[in-house]
């Protein structure tokens, strides 16, 4: 089983930036594909963006496209999901997944989750 540790949440206000972390222990970034999902209260989680190992593609949905960066650090073992011009929408639990396929588009194959970091909005 894999085994992240995230970090990073916090409450801004509308317009303010959070850059969350997903250290990784048992496994390496670097040969895992990585995706950020988000789930606000009575919602359904939803993919936010992801990055393919093999050839670093970065995905974003259109809410988080010119707004979120994804990356890694592959000598921190760590992945980064950067929020800037944050919108009270986004306020949710942010959670970091893993899949061991080479396209992180494949959904069905994350099956390790972090704990989950609470993303709050508000002025």
């Amino acid at each position: 089983q894999l085994h992240f540790v995230e970090s990073g949440g916090g409450e801004v206000q509308p317009g303010g930036s959070l850059t969350l972390s997903c250290e990784a222990s048992g496994f390496n970034w670097g040969v895992y594909s990585i995706a950020w999902f988000r789930q606000a209260p009575g919602g359904a989680r939803e993919w936010v963006s992801c990055f393919s190992y093999r050839d670093r593609t970065k995905y974003y949905t259109d809410t988080a496209k010119g707004r979120f960066s994804i990356s890694r650090d592959l000598a921190k073992n760590t992945a980064y999901l950067e929020m800037n011009n944050l919108k009270p929408e986004d306020t949710s639990v942010y959670y970091c997944a893993a899949s061991g396929h080479y396209q992180c588009r494949r959904w069905d194959s994350y099956t390790d989750w972090g704990q989950g970091v609470q993303v709050t909005v508000s002025e």
